[in-house]
């Protein structure tokens, strides 16, 4: 008497869908990071409106970068404005509420 071996084929076909699935979903989310990572740029021209002042999305910049720690001289810095502009931010910035403070949404 023979002993039969139960035949286990396997369909790699669903998780190869399953794992295309999840890499398409990947990079979408990746994408959409990487836009907010490219909006929240303090080099970005659109920052500044072409007198020299801070657009909204220049405002909201250099919020978030309070949002992360960063000093008002750095902020001044990365954001090429005066420590006074810095300054005025860092005080309107801590008047919304800090890190607590609802964010605006950029672009």
């Amino acid at each position: 008497m023979s002993a039969k071996h139960p035949s286990h084929s396997f369909d790699p076909k669903p998780v190869l869908d399953l794992i295309a699935s999840i890499e398409a979903d990947l990079r979408r989310l990746k994408d959409m990071v990487e836009q907010e990572v490219e909006k929240f740029d303090p080099a970005n021209p659109h920052n500044k409106s072409p007198d020299g002042k801070l657009t909204e999305e220049g405002v909201e910049c250099c919020y978030r970068m309070f949002d992360e720690g960063k000093s008002r001289y750095s902020v001044s810095q990365q954001m090429k404005i005066s420590f006074a502009a810095a300054t005025h931010r860092f005080n309107n910035w801590r008047k919304l509420g800090g890190k607590k403070r609802t964010r605006a949404l950029l672009g």
